[in-house]
């Protein structure tokens, strides 16, 4: 019997790293989305009531799909000099007003520290940018609805010795 190991670090909110593959399926070329400030991903079940006369009066449920989301809100990054935005903003941006296949967004997402969580997929953004008060930093909150799987992966910032 192995020896427990002791758990006693509280993980923090900033745990996530966000990355969209800005190269194909066939040469990934995987890049940092900078600037998250929230990151809340969900993946919500569908479950039908599936109850019948032979439960004895029991409620029955069934899961027959799942589907997932990311909420992220970014400060978006810019080149003044250069007229310019990061362009992984912009490729999301752009995303988000294509149709079809361009309107698909390869996400991958995984624990900053290395630890086991992580997981690809493709999503369709909606880009909505925050405005504000003059004080205010830019901000673009955005919602990517899964298409398809979220796929778990090893995380690709593990380390090993």
């Amino acid at each position: 019997m192995s020896t427990p190991v002791e758990t006693t670090e509280t993980e923090l909110a900033r745990e996530w790293r966000l990355e969209v593959n800005m190269g194909t399926d066939e040469a990934p070329d995987w890049q940092l989305c900078p600037g998250v400030r929230e990151f809340q991903p969900s993946a919500e079940p569908n479950i039908e009531d599936s109850s019948d006369y032979d439960s004895d009066g029991w409620a029955g449920n069934t899961k027959t799909a799942q589907g997932w989301e990311l909420s992220v809100t970014i400060r978006r990054k810019a080149n003044k000099t250069q007229k310019v935005y990061h362009p992984v903003h912009e490729a999301i941006r752009e995303a988000s007003d294509a149709y079809g296949e361009a309107n698909l967004v390869p996400l991958r997402w995984m624990n900053r520290d290395g630890l086991p969580e992580a997981y690809e997929g493709k999503a369709i953004p909606t880009w909505a940018p925050a405005g504000g008060e003059y004080s205010a930093l830019g901000e673009v909150e955005i919602t990517f609805t899964g298409d398809g799987p979220r796929t778990p992966i090893d995380n690709p910032l593990v380390v090993t010795p």
